[in-house]
């Protein structure tokens, strides 16, 4: 698990890698929640997500965003953030130029930016979101949503109401050719305080369903 520096639009980026042994292993980005509320890539969330995929036999990559810790730069309210997920991801494409598939990840915020790249890069084919925030931020621009994903939703968020979730899962599943996995966590706050295991548990089945053959990979 290598640190890492990339060359961003805002100068270096930090990031942790974990490459695969396998030939031709995806690849998944993992993003981080508000950079001005404490997010950074060594999240508690964000490194549980980050094991689902190591744990896989994905081609892995977290980091900070501008600002954080020793990422250059400044906030810059979403739009500059996803210049820099953008950024991240064509550095592991690179480092991986033939991979099965494409993925990203993010918790809170990082979920609402990972939404918004699925919707630049036409080559990401799945996604998993924890705790969209879509009681605070603008999911409209998912119309349509163009591929199909897991949501991960605490009934006890005290930071995301579970109704705007519930709402923008709908929306969603109402898309032609889209199925939105939504399972939502008895007990569960914003932070999975207690229910990382739990939460662990939910994505490594949904990408074992998604791609069956990599935890048989992964483990040889």
């Amino acid at each position: 698990m290598p640190e890492i520096i990339i060359n961003g639009p805002e100068g270096r980026i930090e990031a942790r890698y974990h490459p695969s042994k396998i030939p031709n292993a995806p690849l998944a980005i993992v993003l981080h929640p508000h950079p001005e509320h404490g997010g950074t890539m060594n999240n508690k969330v964000v490194y549980a997500l980050y094991r689902c995929f190591t744990d896989r036999g994905f081609n892995t990559i977290r980091f900070n965003f501008r600002g954080v810790g020793k990422s250059e730069g400044r906030f810059d309210q979403g739009e500059g953030e996803l210049s820099d997920a953008a950024t991240v991801l064509d550095w592991l494409q690179e480092q991986n130029p033939n991979p099965s598939a494409y993925w990203v990840a993010g918790f809170s915020f990082g979920a609402w930016t990972g939404m918004q790249l699925l919707m630049r890069r036409p080559e990401l084919s799945g996604f998993i979101s924890v705790n969209p925030p879509a009681s605070l931020y603008d999911f409209s621009f998912l119309a349509p949503c163009p591929v199909s994903g897991l949501i991960l939703q605490g009934d006890q968020d005290e930071v995301v109401s579970k109704e705007s979730v519930d709402k923008l899962v709908d929306k969603l599943s109402a898309q032609r050719g889209i199925h939105i996995d939504y399972r939502c966590i008895e007990g569960c706050d914003h932070f999975f305080t207690s229910k990382l295991p739990l939460l662990m548990k939910h994505v490594d089945e949904y990408l074992g369903s998604c791609m069956p053959s990599m935890k048989i990979a992964a483990n040889m």
